[in-house]
């Protein structure tokens, strides 16, 4: 893990000025946690990064990613920057929504559990470094602890003050609060299962997103649970909630549950096997791996089969299989849809064939030909960004879920596809990909999804649908590009992101939105956003890509919606 033991540094004054504008737009209830947070997150992330050239280190036993900084700040702040900007997005039709009021406080309540998620992985690494000897470090956990225990009274006081207590009340402070315990589960399973594959602070994105989004998936659960067992609910979840996102959510339900059922049907398969051994001979090494591969898709079946529609038709209704309502959606008066999908294999097709040959015989530079996927990106993306926004939502669902199942593939070696995944996956690595998982397409993917799924319903900020397109697609792939031929001047002695390569990043995310405005006018848009805000937006996106070591297909795009959304 590299180590920033100075209180400032390019990274973290990007991500106080980041946090500083969500929070100057914000009421002071909701911002005042979010000061606190990253007060705190600054804190630990310093006694971290001093403690980590300590041989007797308490969080020596996590194995992070070589060559990255804790980035424990980053990973605090994005998400609640990211939902702290979209209630400030959704404050503005409350006035005019009938179901505004209902989604604005669901997002409120959103906010605070990924906010306390985020304030408990830092009360976990805190614990850790309690019996630091060094006196720097030992100052530091005193602040951070301060801060973390303010936070807690923040949080406390805001629901006292808002609710009249009572049972109902309880019951809710006391489901966000499970948030936290379970991040703090989470990202310790990730760091000890997975050594080597993130930061604390990528750890921290993930492990507080999952959550966010699974307790999304059980509080609309237990909300039709409740409904249909007439009594009150603790948990009012909107009805606004699209099909197509509910499909979504069924699916990687089910995908994110497949591990538990694999690993399960194949302890019993062992079992039931190691009684057969005393009657019989032993099974053949190929046979084996053979039978596990059989349980695998067997469990696969099980869960897109029988798990998917029964949590669907709890959810959301639907009378058929989420797959034939899919079909009957792109095949219903989808003519664009159908040319759409041609277009897109078409493009991937030729791209992969291409860069995969030029990988394995060219000795072009493996961060130049990873930035033309990242241009590849746009040419898929942006037409349907901007002609068929909905089912661009769907097409990102279904990648996501393919992505996984050939990763699930790949790291078990499922037989016959293990090998050659592998093998083909391993053309398209870099030094932020590890042993055990490869992470980059993941990121690339979900960069520029994010953005457009969380722009679903309302958005009156055109432009916020395409920030992971921009950042990434544009931003990032001419950062690197100029900087790699033409950078001369470095932000810093150690890093090797140029000046010039900024420039060329703010320069061409800037003009290729100014095209976009000019399409979305065409297309029936208004464009709402101020060109000085949307400067700020772009400048500080691509400044966080100079300075940060953390996976930058993960925070820019969200550093940049939130940016757009204000």
């Amino acid at each position: 893990m590299a180590s920033s033991s100075a209180l400032l540094t390019g990274e973290r004054l990007v991500v106080f000025l980041f946090a500083a504008r969500v929070a100057l737009a914000a009421p002071a209830g909701l911002a005042a946690p979010l000061a606190l947070l990253a007060g705190a997150a600054l804190a630990v992330e310093l006694a971290v990064d001093r403690s980590a050239a300590a041989p007797s280190s308490p969080l020596r036993r996590f194995r992070t990613r070589p060559g990255a900084s804790s980035g424990i700040l980053l990973g605090a702040t994005t998400l609640p920057c990211v939902m702290l900007a979209r209630l400030i997005q959704l404050s503005r039709i409350l006035p005019t929504d009938p179901n505004g009021a209902q989604e604005f406080a669901y997002l409120e309540m959103q906010y605070w559990a990924v906010s306390i998620c985020c304030a408990s992985v830092l009360a976990f690494f805190l614990w850790h470094l309690r019996q630091s000897a060094n006196n720097e470090i030992s100052k530091a956990l005193k602040y951070g602890s301060l801060m973390v225990v303010l936070y807690l009274v923040t949080f406390l006081l805001f629901f006292l003050l808002k609710t009249d207590g009572g049972l109902l009340a309880m019951t809710k402070n006391g489901y966000l609060l499970c948030h936290g315990v379970a991040a703090v589960i989470l990202i310790k399973h990730i760091l000890e299962k997975f050594p080597s594959c993130s930061s604390f602070g990528e750890g921290l994105l993930v492990s507080s997103g999952l959550v966010v989004y699974f307790g999304d998936i059980l509080a609309r659960t237990l909300s039709k649970m409740e409904v249909s067992a007439s009594s009150g609910a603790f948990i009012h979840t909107p009805g606004t909630q699209s099909e197509i996102a509910t499909v979504i959510q069924g699916v990687l339900l089910g995908l994110f549950l497949l591990p538990l059922l694999y690993k399960s049907s194949l302890q019993v398969w062992v079992y039931c096997r190691t009684l057969g051994k005393q009657r019989t001979q032993a099974i053949e090494k190929r046979a084996e791996k053979r039978a596990g591969s059989a349980v695998f898709y067997i469990s696969l079946l099980v869960v897109l089969l029988f798990l998917v529609p029964s949590w669907t038709r709890l959810v959301q209704g639907l009378e058929v299989h989420p797959f034939v309502w899919v079909l009957n959606y792109m095949f219903t008066n989808s003519d664009e849809r159908l040319l759409l999908c041609a277009y897109w294999i078409f493009v991937i097709c030729v791209s992969i064939r291409r860069f995969y040959s030029i990988s394995k015989q060219s000795k072009t530079e493996r961060i130049l030909l990873r930035k033309y996927y990242h241009l590849v990106a746009v040419l898929i993306f942006s037409p349907a960004v901007i002609f068929q926004p909905a089912f661009l939502d769907l097409a990102f669902g279904a990648a996501f879920a393919l992505f996984l199942i050939l990763e699930m593939i790949r790291v078990w070696e499922v037989y016959p596809l293990g090998h050659t995944i592998h093998q083909f996956m391993n053309a398209f690595t870099d030094h932020r990909d590890s042993e055990i998982l490869i992470i980059s397409h993941f990121s690339l993917l979900l960069g520029c999804a994010l953005p457009k799924w969380m722009s679903s319903g309302f958005n009156d900020r055109p432009l916020a649908p395409f920030a992971g397109i921009l950042s990434l697609g544009i931003g990032d792939t001419m950062a690197s590009m100029i900087g790699y031929k033409y950078g001369v001047l470095r932000w810093s002695k150690t890093g090797k992101k140029t000046i010039e390569g900024t420039a060329a990043g703010i320069t061409s995310v800037l003009a290729a939105c100014s095209i976009l405005v000019t399409l979305l006018a065409s297309s029936g848009y208004i464009l709402s956003q101020h060109w000085l805000s949307l400067s700020v937006a772009v400048t500080l996106s691509l400044l966080l890509e100079a300075y940060t070591t953390q996976l930058d297909n993960a925070f820019i795009p969200l550093v940049f919606y939130s940016l757009l959304c204000l």
